[in-house]
């Protein structure tokens, strides 16, 4: 089957990807592009020749998997070439005829000649264009010609165009390729100058900006679109503003891919096409196949999943950060705890996705629950995007709240703003001046009030006046979730951040390397308008870098520690202190530097010492920083103060992660 006559060609922008985008044998890929959603696969040529097979067998799987062979490439060093090369180069061409034959498909990429021994000559290049279109003719054959990023005489899609337009042949025809065009800062309004009837396919690939040769560039750093820095939206818009019907098609070269699972790279493309034509239409005013990406306008709640036996530590640890029990779930071991606008459900029934979660992790944060503009429009893009939905059973009167699956197999709930009263009113019953001394309670005695209501628990605990030490402090001035940072494999960072991107209406700030003492963590956020929705992704390929140790410790992605805001810092690290919250030990000698480094007033210095504090400034914006230590090695708790300051205090990063390698020991309570 060619791709004229795959049905879904015919539609519109059809999705093809290359199969040098994905990882495995040539039929895994074939697999993985169809189970994806693709509808055909451009067939790179050394596939083909480690495959243990005949081209036409390569024919028969694609069409038994429902895929087109879109095109078959690339041939190298064609145009230009003097003499006997020429001849021998025509003959070759010849035989990859007769493989395209066999593999059905219509479609070769001539890329742009990169060979030494290549002649300039424009004419001479047109006449071996208009010579090849006649033989492909005779064959039944289209040839498209792109312009390489590092091609010796031709490396801007205006000067492939040009020779496209000038050998005027039917059978000779151009082939665009994003990250060739926008590598070498070709104006993407130049493709307004080109026919779309000459424009035999066009490849798209995302990567980050980076100031190196483009060939090396292009051959390792690739990515899809929606995880790099380049202008894709822009390019697909231009391309659909002239009227280009053909297939968007991947050509994606990345040393993470070729590292990754066929099928999560493959699912990863599909939904980077969808994210990238649906952007393009949407700028163009044109009605688009999906809903638009999901407005949030805030984090309802966090919810942990605990055992029995660690819901009375999480608990103490919950209460030394000023939160209070206020309400519990009417028929389940659920508790919600309160601080401001913060919610922290914990979740500790002996069955279920939750129990199944913490038996796998250990407590952890099981899901986030998001309040969105359109609960009905979120769940139709996410399935678009194939993000799979979750649901289990709702007891009699319940509120059924909407997920999906999120990083490392946990959930994300929907919850329409303005509703999310009705969720607390419906599903729970308040606490009424409930008081637990979490320290001192164990276990089984902690998790009792989530069992069997609160009595109990009461009852074993002592009251607030007969503690020792001062009297309680009412809170701990948290008023709201700054943003929560989830760690992940290296190899998986480019697929949640595209998870993000594609899914929600959010922006990307650039990436960054942070040092651990033992290795790089590339970090980056993903954050909405308002910055009511933060999310930072951390990923390492260094093996015992903190962000690695937690993913050994934990068994996969998650979140790995959750920042909440308070209005005033210092009165929040008293409270802290005074409710026995352990903090993580800063050096002296960060403080020493960061006075003389912004010439900052000893006396703040020495506040800031004095609790842990870390601090960071931009122009007149300045951001505080406390952690707490970790609880069982696990996740931890960050404390920030923001004077106008957008950031992440990622100047602090390779301090905190130092001094957590240092204290990398259990918090108990």
């Amino acid at each position: 089957m060619n791709a004229a006559e795959k049905p879904g060609l015919a539609l519109g922008l059809a999705k093809s990807i290359a199969t040098v985008s994905i990882s495995g044998s040539l039929p895994a890929k074939l697999e993985a592009a169809s189970a994806a959603g693709f509808d055909g696969v451009e067939i790179f040529e050394n596939d083909l020749l480690t495959f243990d097979g005949t081209p036409a067998d390569v024919r028969r799987i694609a069409a038994d998997l429902g895929l087109a062979i879109t095109m078959f490439q690339p041939f190298r060093d064609f145009e230009g070439m003097p003499g006997t090369l020429r001849t021998r180069t025509f003959e070759r061409m010849q035989r990859k005829f007769d493989v395209m034959a066999e593999l059905g498909t219509d479609l070769l990429l001539v890329c742009s000649n990169v060979s030494p021994q290549s002649l300039s000559e424009r004419g001479r290049i047109v006449d071996d264009f208009r010579e090849l279109g006649d033989l492909a003719a005779a064959r039944g054959l289209r040839v498209g010609y792109e312009a390489l990023a590092w091609g010796r005489h031709v490396h801007d899609h205006r000067d492939a165009w040009d020779i496209v337009h000038r050998a005027n042949h039917p059978n000779i025809g151009l082939i665009l390729d994003s990250f060739h065009s926008l590598a070498r800062n070709v104006p993407t309004d130049s493709i307004r100058d080109i026919d779309p009837a000459k424009l035999f396919i066009v490849q798209i690939a995302d990567a980050p900006r980076l100031d190196m040769d483009h060939l090396y560039w292009s051959r390792h750093f690739r990515n899809m679109p929606g995880q790099g820095d380049l202008p894709i939206t822009d390019y697909v818009r231009a391309l659909l503003a002239i009227g280009y019907k053909g297939p968007l098609s991947l050509e994606i070269f990345n040393d993470r891919f070729r590292a990754g699972s066929a099928s999560g790279i493959a699912l990863d493309g599909y939904r980077s096409l969808k994210l990238v034509e649906d952007e393009a239409l949407a700028r163009l005013k044109r009605p688009a196949a999906m809903k638009p990406r999901v407005g949030v306008t805030g984090v309802e709640f966090i919810e942990f999943a605990a055992t029995e036996e660690e819901a009375g530590p999480l608990g103490a640890m919950l209460s030394a950060m000023g939160f209070e029990p206020v309400g519990r779930h009417v028929t389940k071991a659920v508790t919600r705890w309160r601080q401001g606008g913060i919610n922290i459900v914990l979740n500790c029934e002996t069955e279920g996705f939750a129990h199944s979660h913490s038996i796998v992790h250990g407590a952890s944060v099981c899901a986030l629950a998001l309040r969105v503009t359109d609960v009905p429009a979120a769940l139709d893009r996410a399935r678009e995007l194939h993000i799979p939905r979750f649901a289990q059973a709702v007891g009699p009167g319940e509120k059924d709240i909407p997920s999906v699956r999120g990083v490392g197999g946990s959930l994300v709930y929907f919850i329409e703003d303005g509703t999310q009263e009705q969720v607390w009113r419906n599903d729970f019953v308040p606490l009424e001046q409930f008081s637990m001394d979490w320290k001192t309670a164990s276990a089984a005695t902690a998790a009792a009030p989530l069992r069997s209501g609160l009595s109990q628990a009461a009852d074993a605990a002592p009251a607030p006046e007969e503690r020792e030490g001062c009297a309680p402090v009412p809170g701990a001035g948290l008023t709201r979730i700054d943003h929560i940072a989830q760690a992940m494999g290296y190899e998986e960072f480019l697929s949640w951040l595209l998870y993000y991107f594609a899914l929600f209406d959010v922006t990307k700030t650039p990436q960054l390397e942070i040092a651990d003492p033992l290795g790089i963590v590339h970090s980056q956020a993903i954050e909405n308008e308002d910055r009511s929705f933060r999310v930072t992704l951390n990923g390492s390929a260094a093996a015992q870098t903190l962000t690695s140790r937690f993913l050994n410790h934990y068994l996969g992605a998650g979140v790995q520690h959750v920042a909440l805001a308070t209005d005033d810092i210092f009165a929040t690290a008293k409270a802290l202190r005074e409710r026995g919250l352990e903090r993580l030990p800063i050096p002296r000698n960060y403080y020493d530097d960061i006075e003389a480094r912004f010439a900052l007033d000893p006396e703040l210095v020495e506040r800031l010492a004095a609790h842990d504090i870390l601090y960071d400034r931009s122009e007149d914006c300045e951001f505080f920083q406390l952690y707490s230590r970790a609880f069982a090695k696990r996740f931890f708790f960050e404390f920030v103060e923001r004077r106008g300051y957008d950031a992440y205090g990622a100047a602090n990063a390779a301090v905190r992660l130092a001094a957590q390698s240092r204290f990398n020991t259990d918090t108990v309570y």
